[in-house]
């Protein structure tokens, strides 16, 4: 008896496909930790806290996902969500130890890098899932990666008063569905879902984790 469709469409990932999709997603992770550390030299002002910030940080998770989807299984590309995230913060904080004054306090890496842990599985299915065949899950993976930045506009405006970042973020929240959707009701949709998204990744990652551990 045939496969159906929607086996058929699921990719089966081998042993070799799951390395290269690890080593290749811990690769880039890790290159771009070391330019988010030397754009906090180049940004002028207060501008140099988007490149440490924790949307930025996520569109590497979100983009190894994208990037492997429909070559390898979805559990697959949570691993390599996952493997970009935490390379990205051993970039970063190791180029902050080799090359400038230290990282300081391990705190700040070990927060990082337990939401990694996190936040890496999670953008690298939405990756995966922004690119798939499924309106639905498109929406949803598009809505996680705006949701993100509306997450840290909140956080500018907010907390910070930045306004400049603040608008910047939001512009990109709206440009994610708006340019990456394929239709105008997954766009609409897409957007739609962003905003409690924003919210809720505000509450849980500010009101939440960040409270907790910084008191």
């Amino acid at each position: 008896m045939n496969a159906s469709p929607a086996a058929a469409s699921v990719p089966v990932t081998s042993g070799r496909a799951w390395a290269r999709a690890t080593a290749s997603a811990f690769a880039g992770g890790l290159l771009l930790g070391i330019l988010t550390n030397l754009a906090q030299g180049w940004l002028p002002g207060a501008w140099n806290q988007i490149a440490n910030s924790g949307a930025i940080w996520s569109v590497a998770a979100f983009a190894a996902g994208a990037l492997l989807a429909r070559q390898v299984s979805l559990p697959a590309a949570a691993v390599a969500g996952l493997c970009a995230e935490s390379g990205l913060v051993v970039g970063y904080y190791g180029y902050a130890d080799v090359a400038r004054d230290g990282m300081g306090s391990l705190l700040a890496p070990l927060v990082w890098l337990g939401m990694a842990f996190v936040a890496g599985p999670l953008f690298g299915v939405a990756g995966s899932w922004a690119r798939g065949i499924s309106p639905r899950h498109r929406v949803v993976g598009l809505a996680a990666l705006a949701g993100v930045f509306g997450r840290e506009a909140i956080h500018y405006a907010w907390v910070l008063h930045y306004a400049p970042q603040a608008w910047a973020c939001l512009a990109v929240l709206v440009l994610v569905p708006l340019l990456m959707g394929r239709t105008h009701r997954e766009r609409v949709l897409a957007l739609l879902a962003a905003i409690p998204f924003s919210l809720l990744a505000y509450l849980i990652f500010d009101e939440l984790i960040l409270a907790t551990v910084l008191g």
